[in-house]
């Protein structure tokens, strides 16, 4: 893997091809400017909706075609989310890293049909998880012989509709040598508030911030045009338009951060 810090970056969900379209092409212009390894994040499907109401996708084929068509139009790298071991293959055929999902991470038959594609994993610490479990999650998924394993935290369960991000956990997790992820938006979330997840967006530059401060390996965030109508987490996705001066706080922070731990 590039020795550059890692950014995770796109809508929560591939909702139309507009969206897509256009989210590859401004994320483009912006991976361009900035000395780090990019991924375009889209998920294929949302198979963990709050309400059996809630839209889920297109189609995975469909969703699939699409991230693949537009990453590679604007040669991004890929990511998506994976919900079962048959999704694996197939994922796999579309984008560059499969995410395993919070709520599935300790999925021992996903995991390591995940690992057995030999694309890069990213395993996203269940929010009823302890940092090293999560490390015991990604030792099923390099039992397959496969080492690229990322660890994303994402926030841990406090109280019923509300999630705290344990600064420690990244510590913890980079214990294992494996490359740390700190998801920005998620880790913001209010889950299941009525219909849907409701979230706290104001927040998300400042704890990103903190967890950079602490020498993880990349951040994950989620971004769309117009956040309110997103048919996903539209409480937690940022601006598309403010992702640029995003990305760029982040990294000057994580230069800085390289420049005294190394003095």
């Amino acid at each position: 893997m590039d020795n550059k810090f890692i950014i995770i970056a796109g809508p929560c969900l591939a909702e139309s091809e507009e969206i897509v379209a256009q989210t590859t092409e401004h994320l483009s212009q912006i991976a361009r400017k900035y000395n780090c390894v990019f991924y375009y994040k889209a998920s294929f499907r949302k198979a963990n909706r709050t309400s059996v109401n809630s839209f889920q996708g297109v189609g995975d084929e469909i969703a699939l075609e699409w991230i693949k068509k537009y990453s590679s139009k604007y040669n991004l790298r890929s990511l998506t989310d994976i919900h079962g071991p048959d999704n694996a293959q197939l994922a796999a055929k579309y984008v560059d890293v499969l995410q395993i999902p919070a709520f599935l991470s300790r999925q021992t038959d996903l995991l390591v049909a995940a690992g057995k594609t030999g694309k890069i994993v990213n395993i996203k610490k269940a929010q009823f998880m302890a940092p090293k479990d999560a490390i015991k999650a990604a030792e099923k998924v390099i039992s397959t012989g496969n080492k690229q394993v990322w660890l994303t935290e994402r926030g841990t369960f406090f109280g019923y509709h509300d999630l705290v991000v344990d600064m420690r956990s990244l510590i913890v997790m980079k214990s294992s040598g494996l490359p740390v992820i700190y998801d920005a938006t998620h880790s913001l979330q209010q889950p299941s508030l009525g219909e849907q997840s409701g979230g706290y967006r104001q927040f998300v530059k400042s704890l990103a911030r903190s967890a950079v401060a602490i020498g993880i390996d990349g951040v994950f965030f989620e971004t769309h045009p117009e956040p309110e109508k997103a048919k996903s987490d539209s409480a937690t996705q940022i601006k598309l338009d403010e992702s640029d001066n995003f990305i760029y706080n982040i990294l000057e922070l994580n230069e800085f951060i390289k420049r005294q731990l190394n003095a």
